[in-house]
């Protein structure tokens, strides 16, 4: 998830990254504790927007009682399962990089149709619990593997530099129990894992800006470098294979490189096709769709390639810009049919105090997605 420039009701776009298979669908698990939404929480969100101006909107909030943004959505034993960011109103000063977005714990929400009810299963993770943080839990991921779920999550150290770690448990619910050290070589936000049909796991992570990408740029901790680069090739985002146990990279981390029609990588001023933040994989006829947030231009943007390293070319948008600054989605297939969660502000009006949201999404025969407007001028 990120976090960014402090905008008035300006349009969002986020992204984040993880398809999950059959073999990950068939998984029994054991349910935590749970109640129906809504659940109190310290700033409550009305429901103001949900009747008189309900047709502005293509989809209406998931989890009417509390901000949640940033929705990872996975399919376990048949059921959804939705990891978001939990917004909270925490009184920090709001400024470009973010820290506004003070994010100090994570729920859990579940339902078993689209138009089902959602259940909250409680906090599944709490940032007092995670020995090596500082503060702002972002966006976060979830997998299961070897009868386990993980759940993956940024948060900043003690040094005030974003490293990602990792939480384990038999439930999809969770609690999650935290490894008592972020990954080793990790940095950055909104980690993402997809499994491909072999097994093989793989995390996809990164955020410019607040999300400190571009001070790794070297290959060491700049906190001087500019926010991104002026001239020559956008940043690009990260990713490494994950060893097999899921608590750590296998190998170096690497380049996702996302090109043009032409073949060439994507202009550091293309901002509304440059990466920004919030990769996101899914699978389809074979292809691997690695989409993401344009960040400043508020798309959901997504880039096609023949395999999970990519080169990934840039085909288009899949989500145009929402109410508020960021977006954050996942693309989940459940059923038969295909659909996208993200996020606006809807419930409160305010950069920082997000809602859930979903809605079907559309492979056309050539493989090209359909551009989704999901709010009316």
């Amino acid at each position: 998830m990120t976090k960014l420039k402090s905008a008035k009701y300006l349009p969002l776009v986020f992204v984040a990254a993880s398809a999950f298979t059959s073999a990950c669908q068939k998984q029994t698990n054991t349910e935590t504790a749970s109640t129906e939404v809504q659940s109190p929480v310290a700033t409550t969100p009305t429901t103001a927007g949900t009747d008189s101006t309900a047709g502005k909107y293509l989809s209406q909030p998931l989890v009417p009682g509390m901000y949640t943004a940033d929705p990872s959505a996975h399919v376990f034993n048949g059921r959804i399962y939705i990891y978001p960011s939990h917004d909270i109103e925490a009184g920090t000063p709001e400024n470009d990089n973010g820290d506004h977005f003070d994010m100090r714990d994570y729920h859990v929400f579940s339902m078993d149709s689209i138009n089902g009810k959602v259940t909250d299963h409680g906090v599944a993770l709490d940032i007092k619990d995670i020995p090596w943080a500082g503060r702002q839990l972002w966006a976060p991921d979830a997998a299961y593997k070897n009868g386990k779920y993980y759940l993956y999550f940024p948060v900043k150290d003690k040094q005030d530099v974003f490293r990602i770690g990792v939480a384990t448990s038999t439930s999809p619910t969770g609690p999650f129990k935290p490894e008592p050290k972020p990954i080793a070589g990790s940095f950055s936000i909104d980690p993402t894992v997809f499994t491909d049909t072999d097994g093989t796991s793989y995390m996809y992570f990164g955020g410019i800006w607040g999300g400190q990408l571009q001070r790794w740029a070297t290959g060491k901790y700049d906190s001087t470098a500019a926010p991104e680069p002026a001239t020559g090739n956008a940043l690009l985002p990260k990713m490494a294979k994950m060893r097999a146990d899921m608590l750590g990279f296998e190998g170096p981390v690497k380049d996702v490189r996302i090109l043009d029609e032409n073949g060439k990588l994507i202009p550091a001023t293309e901002h509304n096709k440059r990466f920004f933040e919030a990769a996101w994989i899914h699978k389809y006829n074979n292809k691997y769709y690695f989409s993401y947030s344009t960040g400043d231009t508020h798309n959901i943007a997504y880039a096609v390639g023949d395999s999970p390293a990519g080169p990934f070319t840039y085909k288009g948008v899949v989500l145009k810009p929402v109410e508020g600054w960021t977006n954050h989605h996942s693309i989940v297939e459940f059923k038969g049919k295909w659909y996208i969660f993200y996020h606006d502000t809807q419930l409160s009006g305010k950069t920082h105090l997000r809602n859930i949201k979903v809605t079907e999404l559309k492979h056309n025969p050539d493989g090209t997605i359909q551009t989704i407007t999901a709010v009316k001028s």
